[in-house]
């Protein structure tokens, strides 16, 4: 890890970027991390800051081996937390820029495998994870949510899963979608909504009158989605009804989710 104040090694401002009299690009007094900011897209992001002026801790990785990587992104986002912290006493920006596109000997291989997988996930989703969990509670003004962004990471994978397969099989006849359900009242739910039900203050409601309030408080539509609305859809896509239909991520969900 690096630090850098404006000014200092090369990181200074120019004329070209100057921001005297105040522009919507200036960051000055700013205290940014930027991870994999030593070289490439992260050095041009860690430069543009620094030249608007912004102090910059950069963190690289130079990739020597899938597994040392690996192990060595689960501790270190804390551990440049507290040095960012210790020498800077603020952060105000994060820059999450560290990526990998294969583990060890990818370039070799004809298609991904199992290694490849875990080690892209391990870096690109859940490196990002962690790192932005060990910093934003330091962040000016953050404010913490009670979402589950491991899960929601988990279906935009799928979505973009879809695409991908769809594109790959398209010369092979096979059609892929995805079917993205809105509110069904499952066992799964059961268990959401037990959860929803140790929070403070839950009345006395039943699990079943908290998840129909979900329902009437988020779907346009007013109305659950049942097994059967997503059966019929996968019947449909299953079809020739839907032969040309592919690389589709298909809402049933009572206008839940629009796009």
């Amino acid at each position: 890890m690096a630090f850098y104040r404006d000014g200092q090694d090369g990181y200074d401002m120019d004329s070209s970027f100057g921001i005297s009299g105040g522009t919507a690009m200036d960051v000055s007094g700013k205290i940014a991390i930027v991870t994999g900011g030593g070289r490439g897209i992260g050095r041009g992001i860690s430069l543009a800051l620094a030249r608007n002026g912004a102090d910059i801790v950069i963190a690289d990785i130079i990739v020597k081996n899938a597994e040392g990587v690996a192990d060595e992104t689960r501790n270190p986002s804390r551990e440049m937390t507290a040095q960012a912290l210790s020498e800077f006493g603020a952060i105000d920006i994060l820059v999450n820029n560290a990526g990998v596109i294969g583990a060890q000997g990818w370039e070799s291989r004809e298609t991904p495998n199992e290694e490849d997988w875990d080690f892209i996930f391990e870096i690109n989703v859940k490196g990002i994870a962690r790192v932005t969990d060990a910093i934003s509670p330091h962040m000016q003004g953050a404010q913490g949510s009670s979402r589950n962004p491991p899960y929601n990471v988990s279906k935009a994978g799928v979505i973009s899963l879809t695409q991908g397969q769809a594109q790959g099989l398209a010369p092979h006849n096979i059609n892929v979608n995805a079917i993205c359900p809105g509110l069904l009242w499952t066992p799964m739910w059961e268990r959401i909504t037990a959860r929803a039900a140790m929070t403070p203050n839950p009345g006395e409601k039943t699990q079943r009158e908290l998840f129909e309030e979900n329902v009437q408080r988020t779907i346009p539509l007013g109305r659950e989605q049942t097994p059967d609305d997503i059966g019929n859809l996968a019947a449909f896509l299953a079809s020739e009804y839907a032969m040309n239909i592919t690389g589709q991520s298909i809402n049933v969900s009572g206008g839940l989710h629009m796009n």
